[in-house]
């Protein structure tokens, strides 16, 4: 988990950090009050207090220790011996001082929550809570105190259980995820090695061969060695026409891809958008298809960059016009930011590209904001949407 947030059962990485895990812990040690207030208003006397406030101070040290420690890998017993500590401090400090400290049990049973799995924590939050109910019935008083904090005392330490547990989960999900990524970019690589190798595999031998072949003509056939010069030199430039081919295909953008794409970009950038499904692109040029793909790609990086738009339309219809049918692609934002002030280099080279695939090109303001309108010729019907 990166940046400032950090869940209960794992370690804080960095200073922000460590810091929203001190806020966040120290929250919850406004329930001390009780004891404080007994220390100040109690009617100890002064050696009291100050052993008092010492064992308070120590039992929060040890508290924020034991919570500030969790996933650094301790071993289970080590973290029970720590509890242990806290259940001991607990003890001593309620049946010497009074009712008011029992409130200390709720904190050892939300650190075992915290700091145990739930296979240990639910026999110790039980435990703890059995526990404070002992000391309750051997001080003064603290029956009627017990009956508001078993309660929290349950509830706390279980609730801390699903809390650990929710973000151990969340942890290894998003390691299977990087792993997932990393495997299908592997897989990539090793898809694109392959047909490398399949497509030149031939050619490098033929050229290997007639390489050798030429060189044995040479002494006493010259013309027929020239042929299998020529010949080399075909099979050269036909190997790097194939070359240049797959590795085009291989980084051509596909427009359902770059829907899906748009869509985790103007969300992750907080812009409402709006996306029409999936579209069917039977008969529809590879061209043209890669045209549009990398016109949504530009006009949504263009959304996400300058706009400052809170809401982004994509429309894909199908247009019979006077020169035919074409496909037509508009991206439309309601930003005021400063598209519109010029084409930029990426406007200009994806003009380009339009113009190269038959298509045309269309930019400037709508009716809310900037709009983008990308259109581009269909040879076949594709039912993605129709307007006339």
């Amino acid at each position: 988990m990166s940046g400032t947030g950090v869940g209960i059962g794992q370690r804080p990485e960095n200073r922000k950090q460590r810091l929203v895990k001190l806020l966040w812990t120290g929250i919850w040690l406004v329930y001390l009050s009780a004891p404080a207030n007994d220390l100040l208003h109690g009617g100890h006397s002064t050696g009291v207090r100050i052993l008092g406030w010492i064992g308070l101070a120590a039992f929060v040290t040890w508290y924020m220790l034991l919570l500030f420690r969790t996933g650094r890998g301790e071993r289970n017993s080590v973290v029970l011996a720590s509890l242990g500590v806290l259940a001991a401090q607990s003890t001593v400090l309620a049946l010497t001082l009074g009712r008011e400290w029992l409130v200390l049990f709720v904190y050892v049973s939300i650190a075992s929550g915290a700091a145990l799995p739930l296979r240990m924590a639910r026999w110790t939050i039980p435990g703890a809570s059995a526990l404070m109910t002992v000391i309750a019935f051997a001080t003064p008083g603290g029956k009627a105190f017990l009956a508001g904090l078993l309660i929290p005392a349950l509830l706390g330490g279980f609730a801390m259980t699903g809390v650990r547990e929710l973000v151990r989960t969340t942890i290894a999900l998003r390691a299977a995820r990087a792993t997932v990524a990393q495997l299908a970019a592997n897989e990539e690589r090793l898809r694109l090695a392959r047909d490398l190798h399949d497509l030149l595999g031939h050619s490098l031998s033929l050229i290997t061969i007639k390489s050798e072949l030429a060189g044995r003509m040479l002494p006493g056939r010259p013309d027929k060695a020239a042929q299998q010069v020529a010949d080399i030199e075909q099979v050269s430039r036909q190997a790097l026409v194939d070359v240049r081919e797959a590795v085009s295909g291989y980084r051509r953008p596909r427009l359902a891809a770059e829907l899906a794409g748009a869509g985790v970009a103007l969300t992750a950038a907080e812009v409402t958008a709006e996306l029409p499904a999936e579209p069917d692109l039977s008969g529809v040029p590879e061209d043209s298809e890669t045209a549009l793909a990398w016109a949504l790609r530009e006009a949504v990086t263009n959304v996400v960059r300058h706009s400052g738009a809170r809401r982004c339309t994509v429309e894909l219809l199908r247009r019979q016009t006077l020169d035919g049918l074409v496909l037509e692609l508009s991206v439309e934002d309601d930003g005021s930011g400063d598209e519109s002030g010029g084409p930029g280099h990426g406007l200009t080279g994806l003009t380009e590209r339009l113009t190269k695939a038959g298509g045309t090109l269309e930019a400037g303001g709508g009716r809310n904001g900037f709009r983008l309108t990308a259109r581009v010729p269909v040879t076949a019907s594709a039912h993605v949407g129709s307007a006339t």
